[in-house]
């Protein structure tokens, strides 16, 4: 078999085919995989400066995820300590009718009324002591006004009136609301009053107790995927913000139930002086809430800068990753049509060398 015999224009059109269908493939993966750099083959540098930042782009949108569930967990003790506000504000509420209540309602004796009728009493009402003149005190009915007039000349008329009740009298509060009455009745001549009279608060203390233990329930349930940072100071949450882990935030947490605000249960809210300190503790413990949900508040914003700082960071590190590795989809398809013309040109020639071979060898 004879060698084939190239010239060398038709040797010209083959290389060019070659370098031609070359090109032709690099930019068809271009356009495939919209990268210009695909492999460390293509440009060592770009391609490990890309892989890099791509690599820490992903480390912090791992971190991302931590930093909204960190979110989530603070807003949660937040929210929590918004209720257990409400709930120590209807306790000072509660304390405050309790107090009110028993201004209205405590009224005790000195003692008997001698059995002349003549001199005068003292009634205890609220805070003040009336007295009861008793030179026309012949029975009930007379009682009854006797006490009104009491009751009028120490400024207390437009709270409290006397009623008859039966063989006795019943102080009350004017709009209708019943004071459990002294006992107040006839023994044989005389008038004798005994006793004191009961006042309202136990119900108030009942009251002020289940709020406690409400609050108590709410501190336990502010919970967020297993972390309480009202649960006691031995609860905390680690929010890190980059992805070596130096740089991070620590939220320690709080006693957000009823004793660690300083409030305990009552038993005796018999005078005043029980309930004013209440009203203390209650004061001191929305003070120590405001400063709770103060720190909570910092914390949130701090976690939330640095939150919307790593989203714009990631979205910084795949621009520049970018930049280094994808192609121009328009230059690319540019590119490949002419170099489709290219082709399509390089053809024509090399059929038309090998036609002029063929005639040269036509004339032998």
């Amino acid at each position: 078999m004879s060698d084939i015999s190239l010239t060398a224009s038709m040797r010209s059109n083959l290389l060019s085919l070659q370098n031609t269908q070359s090109l032709m493939d690099t930019t068809q993966e271009r356009l495939s995989t919209g990268k210009k750099v695909n492999s460390a083959l293509d440009n060592p540098s770009s391609f490990y400066t890309a892989q890099s930042l791509t690599n820490r782009a992903s480390d912090l949108s791992s971190l991302l995820d931590s930093m909204g569930q960190g979110i989530q967990t603070i807003k949660a003790a937040d929210e929590a300590i918004t209720s257990i506000t409400e709930f120590v504000q209807q306790a000072k509420a509660i304390a405050n009718q309790a107090r009110d209540e028993a201004d209205k309602s405590s009224v005790t004796s000195t003692g008997e009324i001698p059995a002349t009728n003549t001199g005068s009493a003292t009634l205890k009402i609220g805070d003040k002591d009336m007295t009861v003149t008793l030179t026309s005190v012949t029975n009930v009915d007379t009682l009854v006004t006797a006490i009104n007039n009491a009751i009028n000349t120490g400024g207390l008329n437009a709270s409290y009136e006397a009623v008859k009740d039966g063989t006795g009298v019943k102080i009350q509060i004017k709009d209708g609301a019943d004071v459990e009455a002294a006992s107040v009745s006839f023994e044989g001549a005389g008038i004798k009053i005994s006793g004191t009279l009961e006042d309202n608060r136990a119900s108030y203390v009942d009251r002020y107790n289940d709020i406690l233990t409400q609050i108590d329930q709410l501190a336990k349930d502010a919970g967020y995927k297993g972390v309480n940072l009202l649960g006691g100071t031995d609860q905390s949450l680690t929010v890190v913000f980059n992805e070596d882990r130096s740089s991070s935030l620590t939220i320690k947490g709080v006693d957000g139930s009823a004793s660690g605000l300083g409030l305990t249960p009552e038993t005796d809210w018999s005078t005043n002086a029980g309930i004013d300190a209440a009203l203390t503790k209650i004061d001191s413990a929305i003070s120590t809430l405001r400063s709770m949900s103060s720190e909570f508040g910092n914390n949130y914003s701090v976690v939330q800068t640095r939150e919307e700082f790593t989203e714009n960071l990631i979205n910084v590190l795949e621009e520049g990753s970018d930049k280094l590795t994808l192609a121009d989809m328009n230059e690319e398809s540019a590119n490949m049509l002419a170099l489709q013309t290219r082709q399509q040109l390089a053809i024509n020639s090399l059929s038309l060398a090998s036609q002029a071979a063929q005639s040269v060898l036509k004339l032998f």
